[in-house]
């Protein structure tokens, strides 16, 4: 069992998730554009992973769940995900840079986008 960033991280990328990580398992493409397939969002490595759920929390755009709970419009991003782990090299741990924390009408916006009523 691990932990899945959903596309309603795609081009939010706060990193608060990627400051509390103990195992570093958070990292974004090197590229950080929508390179290669990967989109610009953050990638949880589920083999790094150690499912202690510290990062779930800390997500101001509530992008994070557990795999097994991952919702219906985001399934393809359990797989999105995982795939990562054959190309861990095109990926690396970003620095935090300091962001504005999101407004709840910009976190309600976020979730219209990708049709998620959550």
């Amino acid at each position: 069992m691990a932990w899945v960033i959903t596309r309603m991280c795609r081009d939010c990328v706060d990193m608060a998730c990627v400051e509390v990580c103990p195992v570093d398992c958070i990292v974004q493409h090197k590229d950080k554009k929508a390179a290669a397939g990967y989109e610009n969002q953050l990638y949880i490595d589920p083999e790094e992973c150690i499912n202690c759920g510290v990062c779930e929390p800390e997500c101001p755009w509530e992008a994070i769940f557990e795999d097994e709970q991952v919702p219906t419009v985001f399934e393809a991003d359990v797989a999105e995900n995982a795939k990562i782990v054959d190309e861990r090299d095109d990926f690396e741990v970003p620095e935090r840079a300091d962001v504005d924390v999101p407004t709840p009408d910009k976190i309600s916006e976020n979730k219209e986008k990708w049709n998620y009523a959550g």
